[in-house]
């Protein structure tokens, strides 16, 4: 079924809530493991229902931020999904505490009462007024940013069309741009300031409701991080300060002298080449096509996957006014079907949405005959290691996209990734700060973030703009805002993906073998147990970054990037 004809119509809560809490006292009076498995697939039913209308109105909003009916949907699901994650979890109590519990063990596997008694540890109903707050703050941010509207030499431009000129070859160029993009966000400072300040308050507010001390330890039961904690992303954290960033710090002084700079500033760092950087051949028409092409040849299974995707239109690629800035993938549970947004600006980062976002969504297609609905995604970071990996993977094809420029593109994208892990780690710190110091104001918050630049970036060159000088770099991220915590899963899988490209680089086909094994488990496993499976090395392990690392270096080092 396209995306156009599927159906939506607003649930009717009061007669799910009677379905369920049907179904819950049915499930609590059976008389055998059976009878509750099939009570079982019937809350999967009307969850699975739920889902699907949610993600159509929450996709249907983002691709027109203006469509006023779809901007009520999406406020009745942030007023409402409180709700049903109150019958979610009275859901998973009954779960717990099931006389058959080793039965349904036995026959779903036990990550599903994992997830169950980690869920049961985020709610209570004295949060629910509290949970619609935060829901509508985050799509306040959200409709905030897509309202940008700039002006830059004779153009009204969203922010998606203007970080476009952040690759340009001329540098008065990309100065411009990056000062016009960053004048929207001094314009609202106020607002943003505003909308972050309540963010941490309402989610403080409730982990005290809760009995915590602080959100954090909160806000990793809602990530579902079964099998790691805060102690062990910490000593994560070190590993990027020692193994990272000094070979970042090489990376960025390869690019000055690439560029013939003074001094490399922030306007500079998406521009790699005098050249020009590699960008995309052809329309995003053509460049889906390509990306079809790729699919077919990669293997059975992503032909079938991609070949779905676009004949039943489940892509939504081209930026446009009043669409909601950013990429990311969905699924539509009733429909068994996976649904990818991005912004499409004619950059290199169009194929790195591309296959970054396919990558989730072949995932979830290859995952869609899961009986429960908890596995058909894993918890985040398994999840960043399907889209992040997919990136590397498809290497061999990126000539159909970028021509005699495939090389530079190879460099850059590989440079990237090391460089982002740097940044990745500072949203993490700098977010544990915040939420361990809840009263902070805005001015020390942005202060915290100046911090973080200089341990984990110490090469950035803000070159006078106000704004970032004070630290409000962090606000146009919009994870921070929408979905705290959810960061350094890119930075845990990003080292998984990269053991991914050491792998397809001396056995490409057991590298993929390796990669479709993960990608049909779902999320059937815990994030550590899914690396074991994928014979991946565990980010935490001692000896995870040094040799990878080295590998890496030794690698752009061979390359001659300025004859590129």
């Amino acid at each position: 079924m396209k995306f156009s004809e599927m159906e939506y119509k607003r649930p009717d809560l009061p007669q799910v809530e009677k379905a369920y809490n049907d179904l819950l006292a049915r499930f609590d009076g059976a008389n055998n493991a059976s009878e509750q498995e099939e009570i079982l697939m019937k809350v999967n039913e009307l969850k699975n229902e739920f889902q699907t209308y949610s993600s159509i109105a929450s996709v249907r909003n983002s691709i027109d931020t203006t469509n006023a009916f779809y901007e009520a949907e999406q406020e009745f699901f942030d007023s409402n999904e409180p709700r049903m994650k109150d019958l979610n979890i009275k859901f998973y109590k009954a779960l717990g505490n099931s006389k058959y519990k080793a039965e349904l063990e036995n026959k779903f596997g036990n990550q599903l009462f994992k997830l169950a008694d980690i869920s049961v540890k985020t709610f209570d109903p004295s949060v629910i007024d509290d949970l619609k707050e935060e829901n509508k703050l985050s799509t306040e941010y959200t409709k905030l940013v897509a309202s940008a509207e700039v002006e830059f030499r004779g153009q009204k431009l969203n922010l998606s069309a203007l970080d476009a000129y952040q690759e340009s070859t001329d540098r008065e160029t990309r100065k411009e741009a990056l000062a016009v993009k960053w004048r929207f966000f001094a314009f609202n400072e106020a607002k943003f300031d505003g909308i972050y300040d309540k963010l941490v308050k309402v989610r403080t507010r409730i982990a005290h409701k809760l009995g915590y001390k602080n959100f954090v330890e909160l806000a990793y039961f809602r990530m579902s991080r079964t099998d790691y904690d805060a102690k062990m992303v910490a000593k994560y954290r070190e590993q990027v300060l020692k193994h990272v960033v000094p070979l970042a710090a090489k990376l960025r002084e390869k690019q000055r002298i690439r560029i013939g700079v003074d001094k490399l500033k922030l306007y500079d760092w998406a521009h790699n080449f005098n050249s020009g950087n590699p960008k995309p051949i052809g329309t995003p028409e053509e460049i889906v096509a390509n990306g079809q092409k790729m699919y077919s040849e990669l293997s059975a299974e992503t032909k079938e996957f991609f070949d779905f995707m676009v004949q039943n239109d489940l892509m939504d690629l081209v930026n446009r006014k009043g669409k909601a800035a950013g990429g990311y993938c969905t699924m539509f549970n009733k429909y068994k079907a996976p649904f990818i947004f991005a912004n499409f600006n004619g950059t290199l980062g169009d194929v790195d949405v591309l296959t970054h976002e396919a990558g989730h969504a072949f995932q979830c297609y290859e995952s869609r005959g899961f009986e429960v609905e908890e596995y058909i995604f894993p918890t985040m970071e398994a999840c960043e290691i399907h889209s992040m990996s997919m990136e590397h993977l498809t290497y061999p094809w990126m000539n159909l996209f970028f021509g005699k420029d495939t090389e530079k593109y190879k460099f850059v994208h590989l440079a990237s990734n090391i460089l982002f892990l740097p940044y990745g780690v500072a949203v993490d710190e700098f977010q544990h700060i915040i939420y361990e110091n809840p009263d902070l104001t805005p001015a020390q918050r942005k202060q915290v973030w100046l911090d973080m630049e200089k341990k984990y970036r110490p090469w950035v060159d803000y070159d006078g703009l106000d704004y970032l000088e004070r630290g409000g770099f962090w606000q146009r991220q919009a994870h921070i805002y929408r979905s705290p915590f959810y960061y350094i899963d890119y930075c845990l899988a990003q080292l998984c993906a990269l053991q991914f490209w050491s792998k397809s680089e001396k056995d490409f086909k057991g590298a993929w073998q390796d990669y479709l094994t993960l990608c049909k488990a779902g999320g059937s496993q815990s994030f550590l147990d899914l690396v074991k499976l994928a014979k991946l090395q565990s980010p935490f392990d001692e000896g995870a970054f040094g040799p990878l690392f080295k590998e890496l270096e030794a690698h752009l080092d061979s390359v001659d990037d300025r004859a590129l």
